[in-house]
């Protein structure tokens, strides 16, 4: 495997909350922020920063509740993740729109703030995520329902006795995923318990589900108020592929949706791009952010 690109880690005070983050390249190198999806954290994109040829200055936070940065043992509010990369914008890309990779969760909020803040955002380039599938009104006793029986007792995480249990479910539950990455995961996107088992650093109550329906025209009404270029990333075995297919009409309905508009695949691949084609994800985050100089 390549020689690992060096990170350093920093605190900072988000919301309220202390958010940790994590850097890669020189300070003064053309910015790159890379947000991580669902039950993720940010070591996630090392893989692909290593793959990177350019000189780039690559910021990528842990979520709020992911991670190393803070947990609220409770329920989260998913529109607090806007706050926070406004947040995060402020303090690294003042006044300058930025250039952003979002895998999955972390594409869904970067490209509804781009239709909040189009003025922000430079370009986006989203790693197989194109909204979900929608809920029908008539699912919202239901899901309510959930929410408040689920959130009767604190979630719970599968633990592992090692980081070398955890590094082997993570090959089993992946298959493209080289024994080498797996450990590295399962060192640095992983926390201890007090029992001395292993979890995913993940805050178990990201489990409990959204007690809201889905309503994708409001999505994609934030969509069309972006200006910025997007390109959307998938994977021939990845999450947009399996909800919309590769020809079909509402792949197209929200595709349609962006000004600047592209779709590229990437074959032999699962939803996390980062872990089984890091090379090719890459070569595309360069070539679509193909700027010589910080603007």
């Amino acid at each position: 495997m390549k020689r690992q690109a060096p990170f350093r880690c920093e605190q900072l005070p988000i919301n309220g909350l202390a958010y940790h983050i994590r850097h890669w390249g020189p300070d003064d190198a053309p910015l790159l922020l890379m947000l991580h999806g669902w039950m993720d954290s940010s070591a996630s994109f090392q893989f692909t920063v290593d793959a990177l040829r350019q000189s780039w200055h690559v910021v990528a936070p842990d979520w709020r509740g992911y991670g190393q940065s803070e947990w609220l043992n409770r329920r989260y509010w998913f529109a607090d993740y806007y706050a926070d990369l406004d947040a995060l914008l402020e303090r690294y890309s003042p006044g300058v729109p930025a250039r952003v990779v979002g895998h999955s969760m972390g594409g869904a909020v970067a490209s509804i703030y781009g239709g909040v803040r189009p003025e922000r955002i430079a370009g986006l380039l989203m790693v197989d995520f194109l909204g979900l599938l929608p809920n029908e009104a008539e699912e919202a006793p239901g899901r309510i329902r959930e929410w408040l029986d689920r959130s009767r007792e604190t979630p719970r995480l599968r633990a592992y006795a090692s980081r070398e249990q955890l590094a082997t479910r993570l090959l089993q539950f992946n298959k493209r995923l080289l024994p080498e990455r797996a450990a590295f995961l399962a060192t640095h996107c992983a926390s201890q318990l007090p029992d001395g088992q292993w979890v995913v650093a993940c805050d178990p109550w990201h489990k409990v589900p959204s007690p809201h329906v889905y309503r994708i025209e409001e999505v994609m009404a934030c969509w069309r108020a972006m200006t910025a270029p997007v390109m959307l990333v998938t994977a021939d075995e990845g999450y947009v592929m399996q909800r919309f297919g590769q020809h079909s009409e509402e792949l197209q309905r929200r595709m349609d949706c962006f000004v600047h508009g592209q779709i590229t695949r990437i074959d032999d691949c699962g939803h996390n791009v980062q872990h089984d084609r890091p090379e090719k994800l890459a070569e595309l985050i360069e070539s679509f952010f193909s700027y010589p100089e910080k603007p």
